[in-house]
């Protein structure tokens, strides 16, 4: 187990990040009080976040995540004006 100053963790993040991933716990630390701990996540709480899994499949290279088209993305147009947009909230208003 290790501890780390906020200000030490700041500057050395990944490095703690990597410790904690290897299955040690980081004690983060503030004026020599601990706040917090650094740990691995727990394996069933890993498993199941959709994320996890996709970026799982992904590191395996059983999928390769789809790349962007080229160029801006699409323009998109208004759904209305803006006054009548603004007329209409103005009469909804007037309801109340």
């Amino acid at each position: 187990m290790r501890s780390a100053g906020l200000k030490t963790l700041k500057n050395r993040l990944s490095e703690y990040v990597r410790i904690a991933a290897g299955g040690e716990t980081v004690l983060i630390t503030d004026r020599d009080r601990v706040v917090a701990e650094l740990v691995a996540p727990r394996e069933v709480r890993a498993g199941r976040l959709p994320d996890a899994l996709l970026a799982e499949i992904v590191r395996k290279g059983l999928l390769t995540p789809a790349a962007l088209p080229p160029g801006p993305p699409p323009q998109t147009r208004p759904v209305a004006p803006l006054e009548q947009i603004l007329d209409e909230l103005e009469r909804d208003r007037a309801d109340r």
